[in-house]
């Protein structure tokens, strides 16, 4: 199989949910992460080709969480190994600045993943 990922992603060791930003709205987890979009493990599917404004804690270098708040197109879903949960591919379509430059420095550090 190729991968046709242009950016590099980082498996999430522990738990690092997302929200919808608009209602409070609990989506899933980040299965990964990238500086260009990341991975949901969700309970449910969500719309085909939509837009959604999400939330989540990142840690930072000096050791706090980060609010990122980021728009994302959902680009695909498909059924988990395990029964009931779905994988689904979102590509990041807006973010500020202090957001992209928080997650490009989680993306680099390799300790970032296990927090």
């Amino acid at each position: 199989m190729n991968d046709l990922r242009r950016a590099q992603r980082k498996s999430i060791s522990g738990v690092m949910l997302v929200e919808n930003s608009l209602n409070g709205a609990s989506l899933g987890r980040i299965g990964n992460l990238s500086s260009t979009g990341l991975m949901l493990i969700a309970p449910r599917r969500l719309r085909e080709n939509a837009l959604y404004q999400v939330r989540f804690d990142l840690p930072g270098a000096d050791g706090r969480a980060h609010a990122v708040e980021i728009g994302v197109h959902e680009q695909w879903t498909s059924a988990a190994v395990t029964p009931g949960q779905f994988w689904i591919g979102l590509r990041i379509i807006d973010i500020g600045n202090a957001e992209q430059a928080l997650l490009d420095a989680w993306v680099r550090q390799p300790e970032y993943a296990a927090r």
